[in-house]
């Protein structure tokens, strides 16, 4: 089972957490949560996957379409992943690393939110 859950870090940067496998009926329990949650008018979106054991392709299918609507309301949307996990390879053998900024490090994360890279 899929949760999220979300804070914001101040007036510009919205974290949003996601836990569980992001396998077909994870991303079916939390893909509206998330678009809610990634569509406010915040400059840059972290979503934090470090509570994700699974990313399957159509979690990976989210995370583009989520960050595409932030990108083009001006916002920037980045990743944490934890560096040595199965979903940071799943990322980076998708190439997603060239699409979405992927972080292992929450200040890192923060920083690039707020400065778009």
């Amino acid at each position: 089972m899929s949760n999220v859950t979300h804070e914001d870090l101040g007036d510009n940067v919205r974290r949003i957490v996601l836990n569980g496998r992001l396998d077909t009926v994870g991303v079916n329990e939390m893909s509206d949560q998330l678009r809610e949650l990634a569509s406010v008018p915040k400059r840059g979106v972290i979503v934090d996957l470090t509570g994700v054991p699974f990313l399957g392709s159509m979690g990976i299918g989210q995370l583009i379409q989520n960050a595409q609507a932030v990108k083009s309301r001006g916002g920037h949307m980045v990743l944490i992943a934890v560096g040595s996990s199965s979903v940071m390879t799943s990322l980076k053998m998708a190439g997603i690393d060239t699409l979405i900024p992927i972080f292992d490090n929450p200040s890192d994360a923060f920083t690039a939110a707020m400065r778009g890279f």
